[in-house]
């Protein structure tokens, strides 16, 4: 499976790797050798996994049980729950919950992710700790700073000057961390700080991320104060343009998609976290149809990319009571070639073509119950398969995981800085 411009299905094929990218695909024997070449005739070789918008930190709630009043609606959760938990992180906690999140995103096949930390108490130097993270698991991937007026202006300046810091600094690792600017959301920035995160986005020549209508507050506060929908805010602000990412998108009507598609804004998908927190199903179908870019991402809860897929195509089905309204090509499409248009990166990774970095997923097909042919591969890839039949990871042409397990760290070590990271997190919520 390429997910070329021509959606190639490769049939007894090959990829040739050197010096960390593809020299060669194609059917049959390679022409030319390189340090690596990949022909497995019991694996399904596909592009690495994009991830176009997750919280790594959200890795450390998992299976906590906060003593708090049920919430009844999105902005309760964020009240009682992200909120509460985004004061009480400290910098072990964002490099700890970086190297968990990061571990299983790539163990099931996610090769890049673009995340963003929110930490009002361990702004400065949280990105560094991330990076430090995913670059010693080998992962690539796009960070920044969650820029928010929650508490204060100070805050909101801190975090912008975070996002700056990272981009201009000297230490990553060439091809493996990039950078962005992120924003809360409209609902919790002034129209001064939003236009002011464009700037910087334009200064850095980085992408732009917002959270945008992902619930109810955010459509309400826009109208009762300025008297325009969410995205008509933003379009007001000039944000809206390529490689401006706008997460999840629920609550948006036919004029702004309309607004949407004209700047070649994109739109990062997050259908298992929108269920989760009841907020509502996107009209994904309308955006593809107006021909707005969409990419698949997890919001920091589910990190395997198979089961996001898998949502993302029957979430549609039931909202639309149309069994056909979206299939597994379109919904494969977005968690690989078009999460990297997302962030302006479909012309290195996203897609297994000449030229391009060697970012790869081998999965194990010897399980597939039924044929695996060119015919029913993109059925299996998006209803048969699962992070667990992960083989192999490249990124880069470095192998990084290798039967199932990460060949760059010690993912026993991984659970136990994880473990004790989200114990003395519990332990401060708690208190």
């Amino acid at each position: 499976m390429t997910a070329d411009k021509q959606n190639r299905i490769i049939e007894d094929g090959f990829v040739c790797i050197d010096g960390g990218r593809i020299t060669e695909v194609g059917e049959g024997s390679p022409s030319e050798s390189g340090e690596a070449v990949i022909s497995r005739p019991d694996c399904v070789v596909i592009p690495g996994l994009i991830t176009a918008h997750t919280h790594l930190y959200g890795i450390l709630l998992r299976g906590a049980s906060l003593n708090i009043t049920p919430p009844s609606d999105f902005a309760q959760v964020l009240q009682r729950v992200w909120w509460p938990v985004d004061t009480a992180l400290t910098l072990d906690d964002a490099y700890a919950s970086a190297l968990a999140a990061s571990c299983e995103m790539l163990r099931t096949g996610s090769t890049f992710f673009a995340d963003t930390y929110s930490g009002p108490k361990s702004i400065e130097n949280s990105l560094d700790a991330i990076r430090k993270a995913t670059e010693q698991v080998g992962i690539r991937s796009m960070l920044a700073y969650e820029t928010t007026e929650r508490n204060s202006r100070e805050e909101a300046d801190r975090g912008l000057k975070e996002n700056a810091r990272l981009r201009k600094s000297k230490g990553t690792k060439a091809g493996l961390t990039s950078t962005m600017v992120s924003v809360h959301a409209s609902f919790t920035v002034s129209d001064e700080v939003i236009s002011e995160s464009a700037k910087l986005a334009t200064e850095l020549g980085v992408p732009l991320t917002i959270h945008t209508s992902e619930g109810l507050v955010d459509l309400y506060h826009n109208l009762e104060r300025y008297g325009e929908r969410t995205v008509e805010r933003l379009a007001r602000l000039k944000v809206l343009r390529p490689k401006t990412v706008l997460a999840h998108c629920v609550h948006v009507n036919d004029s702004e998609l309309d607004l949407i598609a004209k700047a070649r804004a994109s739109v990062a998908h997050n259908p298992m976290s929108n269920m989760l927190n009841a907020v509502g199903v996107a009209p994904v179908p309308r955006m593809l149809a107006k021909g707005i870019n969409v990419g698949l991402g997890n919001d920091g809860w589910i990190y395997d990319p198979f089961e996001n897929m898998r949502c993302a195509m029957t979430i549609h089905r039931l909202a639309s009571g149309n069994p056909s309204v979206i299939g597994p090509s379109e919904v494969f499409r977005m968690a690989t070639i078009e999460g990297a248009r997302c962030y302006g990166l479909d012309s290195s990774i996203g897609s297994i073509e000449k030229g391009k970095l060697a970012d790869l997923v081998l999965l194990d097909g010897s399980r597939i119950a039924t044929p695996l042919d060119p015919n029913s591969v993109i059925g299996h890839i998006v209803n048969s398969f699962t992070g667990h039949d992960v083989a192999t990871v490249f990124v880069d042409g470095r192998v990084v995981v290798d039967s199932g397990r990460s060949t760059l760290v010690d993912e026993a070590e991984v659970s136990r800085i994880s473990r004790k990271s989200a114990s003395g997190l519990w332990k401060r919520l708690s208190s």
